[in-house]
């Protein structure tokens, strides 16, 4: 069981915070910026991310019960609206809005972009912080797991400061075409966890 917790945490969050398909927007960002900078935007970034994706993992559940919905309402809205992140990355249409995003706050904000919009809501967006509530969900208050699940955000965070950490030598290394298949298949992957996670919550709701 926890295992299979494990696993699952570990492939939903990758593909949704999708650390590789960061690395032209990141590049964008920091563009002319010198090496020392860039690093620091993007550890900063990390930083600020891994503290949402925290304190939402910690607090998520108590937030939902507090505002009176229940997990399996949750579970059926938050595996819909991964599908349509699922269904932008299949279609290419997420990098497109991220971009414009980002074009956009490094005009408005160039010296705050660490924190807008690469860590909200590039990696800390809708579909993570959805993911992270569902998961602390499914630990249902069970230590080890939800030890499990911080460990795991973590992991994910860190494997994203080495994705920031080598962005020029990653993109040179898939190009284009890789870009685009890397990101259809994390898009295929997401799409079938959502699904299966309004599965889960339309299950709880009729065993009421």
């Amino acid at each position: 069981m926890a295992l299979e917790f494990f696993l699952s945490a570990i492939v939903t969050l990758v593909v949704v915070v999708d650390p590789v398909g960061l690395v032209p927007v990141f590049l964008a960002l920091t563009d002319r910026f010198p090496r020392s900078a860039r690093l620091q935007v993007g550890l900063r970034g990390c930083v600020i991310a891994f503290a949402i994706l925290t304190g939402t993992a910690l607090i998520g559940d108590w937030l939902l019960g507090e505002l009176g919905i229940s997990l399996p309402a949750f579970r059926i809205a938050g595996g819909l609206l991964l599908f349509s992140i699922a269904f932008e990355m299949l279609f290419g249409r997420r990098k497109e809005r991220d971009s414009k995003d980002a074009e956009q706050a490094v005009e408005e904000h160039v010296r705050n972009i660490a924190a807008f919009p690469l860590a909200i809501p590039l990696m800390a967006g809708p579909g993570a912080l959805t993911a992270t509530i569902l998961l602390a969900g499914r630990a249902h208050g069970d230590p080890l797991l939800l030890g499990g699940l911080l460990g795991v955000i973590a992991a994910v965070i860190f494997l994203c400061w080495l994705v920031f950490l080598f962005a020029v030598r990653i993109e040179r290394l898939l190009g284009i075409t890789g870009n685009v298949v890397v990101s259809r298949l994390l898009g295929v992957l997401l799409a079938a966890l959502a699904v299966q996670f309004v599965i889960d919550g339309v299950r709880a709701v009729w065993a009421v």
